[in-house]
């Protein structure tokens, strides 16, 4: 290494920082250029030469330097920080949902902050988490629940970027999967498979995908002609014991359904079991089940459970090209809904095929 003040070797620029934090000034010394060549090397759009960028990244190296952040973020107001906020990883598709977007993010070469909220259908317990950081942008599988989380993430002038959400606003972006259509669908096999006690096994009141799945599902149903069954309508909250509970209870009444609808997988396996282990009835001799989301465990063998995927890698994609636009004109609220139609994945729970 060349000789800068005083100090020619790697043993004598460490004994310097023995007792403080490695700076930049220490790269530059044991790299032999300027301070400036140290920043200009970790920056991927300053214009530094390829030999004087290796001497930089090398002395780094040696001595542990990694750049302090926080200047550039004073100057440039931008920290290429994404909020993403997180919950519900008890539901497979809320995990594969995070994995892919904390793989896109830092393909983008943005830095991921997690933030953990207790509900995992909604953005609204995160609000005073997400104000409290510098971030660019916020990016999530969840929904806005209310109008006033609405406005208030508006006023965050921050942009956000979410999915299944029905509401948007200045700021706010939602790429939505076709949920109407799907229950649109889900009725129609339903009406192909002859089915007479049609079964909704709805979420949580709040969740608007399952409200407009439920709409779908509803709606053609009673249009359809020479329909005659009166549809049951039963309520879960998205975990597999409540899909479980949820039919246990209608078979001890008495109630012989022969098409259940269930608005997430984990609550449609729980239903499987339940028919499973009452013996009454068997599927799909006697009830056909559909689910939605088309988690790992829809394809077990156990299971074999036809479902929707809401093609998350679609998703995400969507969701970067919508962050991309957004960061591109952070001085005006860019807000916008795009629609990602679901895929029907057929299993041996509707008999596929007849």
């Amino acid at each position: 290494m060349p000789s800068v003040n005083g100090c020619d070797t790697l043993h004598e620029v460490r004994e310097t920082t023995a007792i403080r934090s490695v700076t930049s000034i220490d790269v530059a010394k044991l790299a032999g250029v300027s301070q400036s060549a140290v920043s200009r090397a970790f920056s991927s759009s300053a214009s530094i030469s390829d030999r004087t960028r290796q001497k930089v990244l090398a002395a780094a190296a040696a001595l542990g330097y990694r750049p302090n952040r926080i200047p550039s973020i004073m100057l440039s107001g931008r920290s290429c920080m994404v909020g993403v906020v997180i919950g519900g990883l008890d539901n497979p598709f809320y995990a594969s949902a995070l994995e892919r977007l904390a793989i896109a993010l830092r393909q983008a070469e943005l830095q991921v902050l997690l933030v953990q909220v207790d509900d995992a259908l909604t953005l609204d317990t995160a609000l005073d988490q997400l104000a409290s950081y510098r971030i660019d942008a916020i990016v999530t599988s969840l929904a806005v629940g209310s109008k006033s989380v609405a406005d208030a993430l508006s006023e965050l002038q921050t942009p956000v970027i979410c999915f299944n959400s029905s509401l948007v606003g200045p700021w706010i972006s939602t790429v939505v999967s076709n949920n109407y259509g799907a229950g649109q669908t889900a009725a129609g096999i339903f009406l192909k498979q002859g089915v007479t006690n049609p079964v909704w096994l709805a979420g949580p009141a709040k969740n608007a995908a399952s409200r407009a799945r439920a709409e779908g599902f509803c709606d053609t149903l009673k249009r359809a002609s020479g329909h005659s069954g009166a549809l049951i309508k039963l309520r879960g909250d998205d975990t597999y014991q409540s899909g479980y509970n949820a039919v246990r209870r209608l078979l001890q009444r008495g109630v012989r359904p022969d098409g259940i609808f269930s608005s997430n997988d984990m609550m449609a396996c729980g239903v499987l079991d339940a028919l499973r282990e009452r013996g009454e009835l068997h599927c799909p001799d006697d009830v056909i089940v559909v689910g939605y989301d088309n988690i790992p465990q829809a394809a077990w063998h156990g299971y074999d459970l036809t479902s929707f995927d809401q093609r998350t890698d679609q998703m995400v994609a969507v969701a970067m090209d919508m962050l991309d636009t957004a960061l591109q004109t952070v001085d005006h609220p860019y807000s916008e809904t795009r629609l990602i139609n679901a895929q029907l994945i057929e299993r041996g729970s509707t008999r596929p095929g007849n």
